[in-house]
């Protein structure tokens, strides 16, 4: 997928950027914990893990 598409998705929702880059597992579980204590870091985590 786009990774331009995947940044922006990573800003918006964090969750499904990481989900639809690197599937189903603890990336995804880590990213929705983040997201659901502090939605900063969970973007931040998206970002990293679309964009290495």
């Amino acid at each position: 997928m786009n990774k331009v598409i995947l940044a922006i998705l990573a800003v918006l929702l964090p969750p499904l950027a990481v989900f639809l880059n690197n599937g189903a597992g603890k990336d995804l579980l880590i990213n929705v914990v983040l997201c659901f204590f502090f939605y900063l870091p969970g973007i931040l985590h998206a970002l990293w893990l679309v964009l290495r």
